[in-house]
């Protein structure tokens, strides 16, 4: 079987409905930044997506070329991800998505290295005839966080980010948002195949103490 980080590691990407608490260590992703509208056709964001799942499965694959890994082991290429904020707001405002600021990521085992990295992302651009040259190996320690479950579509966030932030108020913490800390989704159900009141999405927000 292969090594599914979503199975093993239920405390990260299977949180429950309800807020909680948790400490998210260092680690590491394939990243591509980029600005604007993630639903534009053809825009950015979706390109982005494009490369990181190129790399993605290059390195998943990897085994069964002449590119060797040392520590390898099969696994499910984890969930898309993306990081996410606005010039001048602390949080996110969901009715202007063409002022949005991401990062978009897909989490890498800890068995693969920098020089493994840029070896995906010459092997995906010459393979798959794309320009891979925006990715890059990125380490993020988020630290002390809130997150919940999101069942819904993506515009009714606020609803569930609000019970976050009330939850937080009972529990003496605040939201701690700056340019390293950000708002973060993990997106577990394909939006093309899944009705939107039934998507599934993990909201993670960094937090201190009050």
């Amino acid at each position: 079987m292969a090594f599914d980080y979503k199975k093993e590691y239920k405390e990260f990407y299977l949180p429950k409905t309800k807020p909680e608490i948790v400490t998210i260590p260092s680690m590491n992703y394939i990243a591509v930044r980029g600005k604007g509208d993630p639903n534009e056709v053809d825009g950015d964001y979706k390109k982005a997506v494009g490369v990181l799942y190129a790399i993605a499965y290059t390195l998943k694959m990897s085994y069964k070329g002449s590119h060797k890994i040392d520590g390898f082991f099969e696994y499910v290429v984890p969930p898309l991800e993306g990081f996410w904020w606005q010039d001048g707001i602390k949080g996110v405002d969901y009715t202007c998505k063409e002022t949005f600021n991401w990062i978009s990521v897909i989490r890498l085992p800890d068995f693969i290295t920098e020089e493994d990295f840029r070896w995906a992302v010459q092997e995906a651009t010459n393979k798959k005839k794309m320009d891979c040259s925006k990715a890059e190996f990125l380490k993020i320690e988020e630290g002390l966080c809130v997150q919940v479950m999101h069942i819904g579509a993506y515009d009714e966030e606020p609803i569930t980010v609000a019970k976050m932030d009330e939850f937080l108020d009972e529990q003496g913490f605040v939201n701690d948002f700056s340019n390293e800390r950000l708002h973060h989704e993990i997106y577990l159900s394909d939006p093309r195949k899944t009705a939107a009141d039934k998507c599934k999405t993990v909201i993670r927000h960094p937090i201190k103490e009050k």
